[in-house]
């Protein structure tokens, strides 16, 4: 039982469908990320592997905190990048193998990175499906200079054709930093215009904004509700993000 309960304002309980909560691992130990879920697991949905660090740390460790993000109902899952050098290595079906090995139940699809063009990656995602895993695919460059190349009516065809395919969401790109690339200025402000032309043509509750920033999350929030979903939020926000949500912050008081 939690404290002044009488004061929040309710949410859905998992398993979302809406108001879902992507967190980003950087490389958490693991007696750091299981201690972390013990107080605010409930409120994560998914968990990205972040990058490539699921490379550079020993199988075992991954192996055990993909299990405890699952023991708390949460889908762990492993970031782009892997599937981009697998992708350019021409190593999709060891990629597709390791990660059934280390008990990954979803992978993300990207071409962040990586050029590739946009029917293979079609195929990608329905040779992932078929493989048994869930997909989130990203729709975005990582480098400022090439997304820009994308326009709007561009990343709005590419969604819908991505989620036809088999995504089960669509991760709207911002990176780490949330500042001067997809949806987001130069001072990572909100491009109110261009998400209101990608919610008419996309179904809102496919879509997963990346909000790495506590001002993008509030913008989020007020516009679309607590129940926008969000993602690339750091393991130290979790909870910032569930007040935030549940209008327990001065940003959001009064106003859910």
């Amino acid at each position: 039982m939690k404290s002044f309960e009488f004061l929040s304002t309710n949410r859905e309980e998992k398993p979302r469908k809406c108001g879902i909560t992507m967190v980003l691992d950087k490389g958490l130990g693991l007696e750091t990320a299981s201690s972390l879920m013990d107080i605010s697991g409930e409120y994560v949905d998914y968990l990205k592997f972040g990058w490539g660090t699921s490379i550079v740390h020993e199988q075992d460790i991954i192996k055990a905190k993909v299990e405890m993000y699952k023991n708390h109902d949460i889908t762990p899952y492993t970031g782009g990048t892997l599937f981009e050098l697998a992708y350019k290595k021409d190593k999709l079906e060891e990629f597709f193998s390791e990660a059934h090995n280390l008990g990954f139940p979803a992978i993300e699809i990207s071409d962040g990175s990586v050029n590739i063009p946009h029917e293979d990656k079609l195929e990608c995602i329905g040779l992932a499906k078929s493989d048994g895993f869930e997909v989130l695919s990203e729709v975005g460059k990582k480098d400022p200079s090439l997304d820009k190349e994308l326009s709007l009516d561009e990343r709005i065809e590419y969604m819908n054709e991505e989620l036809q395919a088999g995504s089960s969401l669509i991760i709207v790109e911002a990176r780490e930093g949330g500042k001067n690339i997809g949806i987001f200025d130069k001072a990572g402000k909100a491009k109110e215009d261009e998400i209101d032309y990608i919610l008419n043509n996309v179904a809102g509750d496919k879509i997963l904004w990346e909000a790495p920033a506590k001002d993008q999350q509030v913008f989020f929030i007020l516009k679309l509700g607590n129940t926008v979903n969000l993602g690339n939020i750091s393991s130290d926000d979790i909870t910032s993000l569930e007040t935030l949500r549940r209008g327990l912050r001065g940003d959001t008081v009064g106003k859910i």
